[in-house]
């Protein structure tokens, strides 16, 4: 969930200087609820810490995921994912640990289908970087179903939240344009990340769950399916964050990823019309929404 196009402090952030909490920092540093909680002075102190205890041991790289997965099953669904770190798989060791890997598998295994899959989603990206992932795509290509995961860093970088939902929502035009079904997952709870200290965590959390809920709207009106990952998944990272989150504790672990990838699938094999019925935390378009 870094991101790197952004200036100042959040660049730095995505390249590994800085990691999240000071880009926090700077999205709170100057408002009334930060006012409210402490002083700058603080804030900064909290950022000091949290950066010690983050770290960058991941580097920057996801596993490749992308592969012909389940081949001998044949017909295949092509399966595309898009988005930030979270996205990319960043975290993961292997391949099939990757949030792509896993959903691919799992639709396999639910459709008896070969999945061949794409990730097109870049560490670091904020939503303003669908664009040009989908632009990277070779122009005849069709999948038959994109996830889409992004918004932490739109967050973190103090993008605004009218400006994070409209490049969520030309993305889902622009895939609905090539035939794709959509899900979008929409931002995490960034109150899970134990690491950051209080007050910088609780209003992460507090932004987070706002851009979450804007992109649900935007993402329906325009015909996506959604799944609120604050709600599905969140509670198990808040539970477990030892086993859901990888070595830097902000990313998750091979275990968060095949928890969060069950808790997309329903979504997945709902828009390819396997499944009809789809569980709490999964929205659904209205009928005739816009594409």
């Amino acid at each position: 969930m870094d991101d790197h196009d952004a200036p100042g402090p959040a660049r730095a952030a995505a390249e590994g200087r800085v990691p999240v909490a000071v880009a926090v920092t700077a999205l709170v540093g100057g408002t009334a609820a930060a006012t409210a909680y402490a002083t700058g002075r603080v804030l900064r102190r909290q950022a000091a810490q949290a950066r010690r205890a983050i770290g960058k041991p991941l580097g920057e790289e996801a596993p490749p995921g992308d592969r012909h997965w389940r081949r001998s099953y044949g017909d295949p669904i092509d399966l595309l994912v898009l988005g930030d770190s979270i996205a990319a798989g960043l975290g993961a060791e292997k391949a099939k640990h990757t949030l792509g890997g896993r959903l691919a598998r799992g639709l396999a295994k639910r459709t008896k289908r070969s999945v061949r899959l794409r990730t097109a989603a870049v560490v670091g990206s904020e939503s303003s970087a669908l664009a040009g992932q989908l632009d990277a795509l070779p122009p005849s290509y069709r999948p038959h179903v994109a996830v889409v995961v992004v918004g932490g860093n739109d967050v973190t970088h103090r993008v605004p939240v009218a400006d994070s939902v409209r490049h969520l929502a030309e993305a889902v035009d622009a895939l609905r344009a090539r035939g794709a079904e959509v899900v979008v997952g929409t931002c995490p709870d960034l109150g899970a990340l134990r690491p950051v200290p209080q007050p910088l965590r609780a209003l992460g959390s507090r932004a987070s769950r706002q851009l979450a809920e804007a992109q649900r709207v935007v993402a329906l009106e325009h015909g996506a399916r959604v799944v609120s990952l604050a709600h599905v998944v969140g509670p198990f990272f808040v539970a477990n964050p030892d086993e859901m989150f990888s070595l830097d504790r902000f990313h998750p672990s091979a275990q968060g990823y095949k928890r969060t990838a069950a808790a997309v699938l329903p979504s997945v094999l709902a828009a390819l019309g396997v499944v009809q019925e789809v569980p709490f935390g999964h929205h659904a378009p209205a009928v005739g929404a816009s594409g």
